[in-house]
């Protein structure tokens, strides 16, 4: 697992480019705010319930959650399920919200 800042995956979004995003949040974090991950939340990726990005396993995969905790704990988890390039999101929606909202 590496680290991804809010300022790289903004301007890699801004560019086109199509990331592999996953909103780790509960579903009301979800519903309040988000930048269009694939909500899949932290309690399911424990569970080993992945099926929606399963077919990401060779991609880059960027988690968030709120601070970056929860995102971490999924990264780790995914990468003992079989993905080979996560990242975490630095700070979470709050840096985000931060800089871009």
């Amino acid at each position: 697992m590496t680290i991804i800042t809010a300022d790289e995956v903004k301007a890699r979004m801004d560019a086109g480019e199509q990331l592999y995003l996953v909103d780790v949040r509960e579903a009301d974090e979800h519903a309040e705010f988000n930048i269009g991950g694939t909500f899949l939340p932290l309690g399911n990726i424990q569970m080993m319930q992945t099926d929606d990005i399963d077919d990401w396993k060779n991609n880059e995969v960027v988690c968030y959650c709120r601070s970056g905790n929860r995102s971490m704990q999924a990264c780790l988890m995914l990468e003992t399920f079989g993905f080979t390039n996560v990242k975490n999101l630095q700070g979470g929606m709050n840096a985000w919200r931060e800089k871009y909202t």
